[in-house]
Parts: C-alpha cells; structure tokens; sequence
C-alpha cells in the first residue's frame, strides 16, 4: 500500500467514523455504509480525476489489503506470543 493509498484510507475512515458512529457493520448493508461514504468519495474522486465507481472499488480494495495486513500483523504477534512452538507460554 503506498503513501496515498494510506492517506485516502484515513480519510475515508475518518469520515465513516464520524458518520456511521456506533452501527454494526454485520448488521447494516455495504451498500447502506457506501450511500453514507458517498460525500468523502465524490470529494477525494473528483480530486484524483477519477470516477466515483472507481473511487469506490479502489476504496474496497484498500479496505482489503489494510484487513489482510492487519490479519497477518496479528497472526505474526501470536505466534510471538507462543514462542514459535504452537504452545501458549501460560501453558508451559
């Protein structure tokens, strides 16, 4: 993910904090969330001279690479945790 890849998604995540507040993402539409991320996303994708759909797909893709990082970060602090033998230190 480059530089601005990261600073559109903190912009873009930043606004969704604002605006969609407390919901449940599981319980709400991905296209009730996009409808209410339409603002920021018009703004940044008139800014980049691109379209509003591919504002949107690149947003998404972002959002997945940032959850596959983020995955991936967690999963190497675990195995951290359990010293690289699969057992948890609490356990020794």
């Amino acid at each position: 993910m480059t530089t601005e890849d990261r600073k559109i998604l903190g912009r873009i995540n930043a606004y969704a904090e604002k605006e969609l507040g407390d919901i449940d993402p599981q319980k709400v539409p991905i296209s009730t969330q996009l409808e209410k991320l339409r603002p920021v996303m018009e703004e940044i994708a008139a800014e980049k001279g691109i379209s509003l759909e591919d504002m949107f797909i690149l947003y998404m893709d972002l959002q997945s690479e940032a959850s596959c990082l983020s995955d991936a970060k967690l999963r190497e602090e675990l195995q951290d945790l359990n010293d690289g033998d699969g057992m948890p230190l609490l356990y020794r």
